[in-house]
């Protein structure tokens, strides 16, 4: 009895098998004899007919047999040939990076590189989204003009957070056009990088710079520490001064100035942004151009540890407000930008 059934069973997968076969094979014949039909001595044959076909030996093992107007060999070139368009189109090119950006923002970056030479990319995006334009930094980078000058070190933070208790002092000198030495007393608030107070001497002294500690600290508006280094115009007459206005002094180690780092990093901004590019000619003309830099420094220059922002806040103008305008500030060396 089991082998009966297993006999019927083969001869039923028998038929089934030979009834596709003969299905396939007809339609093979007809797609054939459809291409013979056409008009012309040597019918041509359309990517579907190829198509057809390699779909057709992919299906049925016994289409060879069925073929006629062309050799297997030609239907093997035709599915090699599609493989090789199928992944020519899979690795195609496509756009990558971020999309271009108009050419009136990119016009307007490289304007801001041009009139002011001594900016970076973060200063100039600053700028950008002090005027309502969401652009990332990179971007910017990207299409400022290029300069053969190397761009300004940056400097390594010593302190991890701000300390709204900390004031820093120092002093540094200024060359004039006729050769004396001036000195530059400044004194700064950590908290929003504010120049609260600076003078300028040539003969500086204990008693001087203890005079200008109560000057920068009117009622009672005396910080808790002041940072300073090992100098010694500090002396017993400034420590008088500070203990009076209760004042701790934290003196930085010998030859260190990177325990100092706010102040030097002003310093150093007023330099490259400022002194280095006029010539001083007395302190009278020295403590003008520092009160306009200082200014500028003040309410319109970015800073990146105050997240882009100014010392003084600075309002954000959106692109309704009108076009973007340059306003000359420091005597034409920075600008300040607008809407207008």
């Amino acid at each position: 009895m089991k082998t009966l059934l297993q006999t019927i069973a083969t001869a039923l997968v028998t038929t089934i098998r030979s009834r596709e076969d003969l299905v396939l094979e007809n339609l093979a014949l007809r797609q054939q004899l459809e291409v013979l039909q056409r008009k012309g001595i040597r019918p041509q044959l359309t990517n579907r007919d190829r198509a057809f076909w390699v779909l057709l030996s992919r299906l049925w093992t016994g289409w060879k047999d069925a073929l006629e107007i062309v050799r297997p060999e030609t239907v093997a070139a035709w599915h090699r040939q599609g493989f090789r368009l199928y992944w020519t189109w899979k690795s195609r090119k496509r756009p990558m990076g971020r999309p271009r950006i108009d050419c009136e923002l990119r016009d307007l970056i490289r304007q801001m590189c041009q009139a002011n030479p001594l900016w970076g990319a973060p200063r100039i995006h600053g700028e950008l989204l002090k005027l309502g334009i969401e652009v990332s930094e990179a971007t910017v980078s990207k299409y400022m003009v290029r300069r053969r000058k190397p761009r300004s070190q940056t400097w390594r933070a010593f302190l991890d957070n701000h300390v709204r208790d900390l004031v820093s002092v120092d002093f540094f000198v200024v060359p004039t056009a006729v050769f004396r030495i001036l000195f530059v007393f400044i004194v700064l608030r950590h908290e929003r990088r504010e120049v609260i107070h600076f003078n300028v001497t040539a003969h500086p002294t204990a008693v001087w710079t203890g005079r200008q500690i109560k000057e920068a600290f009117p009622w009672d508006s005396a910080p808790r520490y002041l940072l300073h280094d090992r100098d010694a115009i500090y002396g017993n007459e400034f420590q008088k001064r500070t203990r009076s206005l209760g004042i701790r002094e934290v003196r930085t180690a010998r030859r260190s100035p990177w325990q100092n780092p706010y102040v030097e990093r002003v310093i150093g901004s007023i330099r490259r942004e400022c002194l280095d590019h006029i010539v001083v000619l007395n302190e009278r003309h020295l403590r003008k151009v520092l009160r306009s830099y200082l200014a500028y420094y003040h309410e319109s220059r970015t800073h990146l540890s105050l997240d882009k922002d100014c010392p003084v806040p600075r309002a954000v103008h959106p692109p309704d407000r009108g076009k973007v305008v340059g306003l000359p500030m420091v005597g034409g060396l920075h600008h300040r930008y607008v809407r207008r």
